[in-house]
Parts: C-alpha cells; sequence; structure tokens
C-alpha cells in the first residue's frame, strides 16, 4: 500500500495566521505532480496559488471553498506515488501555537449538488445564509441557479418578491422596504482594507498639502517615449513619470521615506525605496510595491509596474509584493477625478494622490493658454516630517513634471 501524505496550509508571511478556501483545481481521484497547483487561497493580503508539495494521487480534499483554515490545518491527502517524499514549501510545518485565535471553523458539508428534497444541505454563501435567516426563509424552499445549484443573492431576492401570503417566520410577504438594503461581511483583502486605513488613521497623526501644476512637458515626454521604437513593448504611461519623481523626490527628502518604530519610538529612514502603488483588485484595493525603485531606470521601472499592476487585478499578487512599502502613490485620475485627500498606508511617512491630467486655461510665458494641469495631493505622517519637508517633497515632484528632463537622463 502506498504512502499517504496530508498538505497542511503553510505560513504565507508576516503574520497571516489563517486563509479562506477560494478554489479548488483538482479534486479526489486525480494524479498531481510535484509542484501542480493544487488550489487558490485568498489571505488578507492576495490570493495565493498553493502548489503540491507530493506527487501521487488525491484522495480527499480537507477543506471546502469558502471556507477558513488556519496556518497548519490540512488541505488535501495525497496518496504518494514513490516511498519518501518530504514537502519543501517554505513554512510548512505543524500548527504554530498560539492562544489568542479561535479555532478551525467546523467544515461545511460536501460540495455536491444535491436536491433540497433529498434532505442535503442547500448550497448558500455566508452572507446569503445571513440574509435567509433575517427575512425568515428557509433556503430547502429557495432554487439555486448558481454552478452546482448554488443559490444566490439574486436567488433568494426572487425568491423573496415571489412570496405572497401572511408574514410569518418561513413563508410569508416581505415588506419592500427590506429588499433595500443588503449585508456582507467584509473577508480577505476587502477585511485587511479596513482594518488597515482604521489603524492608520488611529495611530498615525496625518496631514494634507496640495499642489497645481502644469504637466505639459510631461504629456509631451510620455508622448515621445511611446513613439520611440526602442522601447517598443514598454508601456509608458503618465504614472511611469510620477513614479519616477516621486522616487527621485523621496531620495532628495528622506523625512517622507521613513516610518515610526512603536517598540523603540524611533524614527527609521529608508536609503531605499520600496515604492507602492494603489490597485483597485478583484476583491478590494491592494497596494503592491516595486522593490529597489531607486536603483531603476525609467523604462525599468515602467515595465516594473506594468508586472505588478497587472498581477494585482488579476489577483495574483505574491505576498512579497504586498510588504514591506516606504511609500505609496495612487492614480485618482485614472477615475476621472481631479484631486483627493489619501488616507496612509500604515507604516509609512507620505502617499501621493495625482488626478486627472487635463488641458485647462493656465498662465504661459506671459499670456494664457490651454495647458495640460494636474493637481497633486500628499498626505504625511506629522510624527516624522513637518509642514516645511512635506512641501519641499510635493514641490519637487510638481518641479519635476514641469520639467521632466532628469526623469529622463536619471539613473
Amino acid at each position: 500500500m502506498s504512502p499517504s501524505g496530508r498538505f497542511l496550509l503553510p505560513d504565507l508571511g508576516e503574520g497571516l495566521t489563517e486563509a479562506e478556501v477560494v478554489a479548488w483545481h483538482v479534486g479526489p481521484g486525480d494524479t498531481v505532480t510535484l509542484n501542480q497547483v493544487l488550489l487558490e487561497v485568498e489571505t488578507e493580503k492576495a490570493t495565493v496559488e498553493l502548489p503540491s508539495p507530493f506527487a501521487g494521487t488525491v484522495t480527499s480534499l480537507l477543506a471546502e471553498a469558502g471556507e477558513t483554515v488556519e496556518v497548519g490545518a490540512p488541505l488535501v491527502a495525497i496518496e504518494l506515488a514513490g516511498p519518501e517524499q518530504v514537502p519543501t514549501l517554505v513554512g510548512y510545518g505543524p500548527i504554530a501555537q498560539r492562544s489568542s485565535r479561535r479555532g478551525r471553523r467546523p467544515a461545511r458539508a460536501p460540495r455536491t449538488p444535491t436536491a433540497p428534497a433529498a434532505g442535503g444541505r442547500p448550497l448558500a454563501a455566508p452572507p446569503v445564509r445571513f440574509m435567509a435567516r433575517q427575512h425568515g426563509v428557509d433556503l430547502a424552499q429557495v432554487r439555486g441557479g448558481g454552478p452546482d445549484g448554488v443559490i444566490t443573492r439574486e436567488d433568494l431576492a426572487a425568491h423573496l418578491a415571489s412570496r405572497t401570503g401572511p408574514v410569518g417566520p418561513v413563508e410569508g410577504t416581505l415588506p419592500p422596504a427590506a429588499l433595500r438594503e443588503a449585508r456582507q461581511v467584509p473577508r480577505g483583502v476587502r477585511k485587511h482594507m479596513a482594518e488597515a486605513m482604521a489603524r492608520s488613521a488611529a495611530t498615525a497623526p496625518q496631514a494634507s498639502i496640495f499642489l497645481t501644476v502644469d504637466a505639459t512637458a510631461t504629456s509631451e515626454l510620455v508622448a515621445r517615449l511611446r513613439a520611440d521604437p526602442r522601447l517598443a513593448g514598454t508601456r509608458i504611461t503618465p504614472l511611469t513619470v510620477v513614479a519616477r519623481a516621486t522616487v527621485l523626490a523621496l531620495q532628495a527628502h528622506p523625512a517622507l521615506n521613513a516610518s515610526w518604530d512603536d517598540a523603540t519610538g524611533e524614527i527609521v529612514t529608508k536609503h531605499y525605496v520600496n515604492l507602492g502603488v494603489a490597485v483597485a483588485g478583484p476583491r478590494g484595493l491592494i497596494v503592491p510595491n516595486v522593490k529597489e525603485a531607486q536603483a531603476m531606470s525609467l523604462p525599468v521601472l515602467a515595465a516594473a509596474l506594468q508586472t505588478l499592476t497587472e498581477r494585482a487585478r488579476a489577483g495574483r499578487s505574491s505576498p512579497n509584493e504586498l510588504r514591506g512599502g516606504t511609500a505609496t502613490i495612487t492614480n485618482i485620475g485614472v477615475f476621472g477625478v481631479d484631486a483627493g485627500v489619501p488616507v496612509l498606508n500604515p507604516g509609512e511617512a507620505a502617499i501621493l494622490a495625482y488626478g486627472s491630467i487635463r488641458p485647462r486655461p493656465w498662465e504661459h510665458a506671459g499670456s494664457l493658454a490651454l495647458r495640460d494641469v494636474v493637481t497633486l495631493t500628499t498626505t504625511f505622517d506629522h510624527r516624522l516630517a513637518d509642514g516645511e519637508q512635506a512641501a519641499r517633497f510635493l514641490g519637487t515632484i510638481g518641479e519635476l513634471l514641469r520639467d521632466p528632463g532628469a526623469i529622463v537622463t536619471s539613473s
């Protein structure tokens, strides 16, 4: 009889203690190879694909899609193809000792299509079950239109709208006002974002300043670089130029590239720039960062940003891309917004928001002209920098966008 192995949820880094199973790529009876992707899990920071540490045959799945499991909990059992296989995943090992965390949630019923009349548990996500309990609905009476008969929010709403008769605990007419609200328990990336923003606002005294600049030269530079055959395949955008300008400004004003060490009460100034970029991903806002951005030329930074944002929008950012940032930029102009006040990414001294670059009447060379104008906003941690330092930092970025020659020539 072949030996069997269990793949446990590995430690995915930076204090993460649990993850939600998003989707399985294998099922019982499937043959898998070493490093074949078995499933996707969503942590508080990203969606991560987990490869198999074994080669063999899947005998059972020990966690279901939608279930939250803790680090070290078993995910899948595999009958090994050989007698000796040692998993080599980083963080793989026994369950870490934790005294304050809750235990693993009980597994849900097997996810197979089952008719309610047959006595099986109707399939529905936790928010849908919560909504059903609020309205006194027995989900066994609702027809599921999702994959494998899963009952969706739309199915439940249709059922509620079709009910007639006196109001009762299970059957009855629901007042129309009850359909005007929906509740959702934040999970994964969205939950982490909410917690991080609340922590940032509560712990860092934040102030913001604004600067509106003529960025016509930046628009012209972007157009020239896009037409340069040597940069074919490299996506040059205003974000690229703003990012490079921010990196140069952070090097010139290091007080904005620092953090506060709560344990020691010290200011930690960084001599490197891990530049974060706020990206609206499929599961919420995340901020992956380009490591060592200060060492990159404009074309190299452009390629790194392109890869980073594409992975983030696909929900494929790695844990390493989501930790260790030193400062952040956010492009609110992509949504047609002219200006806004961003909230600091926790642990950082500054975040830069830039709005839409629009043609506007502007004084130029002694007369009024139509110029490309943009508004910049910097929010900063007032423990780490004062108003003058923040103003000089923002002024440096503005000057580089007015005259971006240094952005191209610097390496």
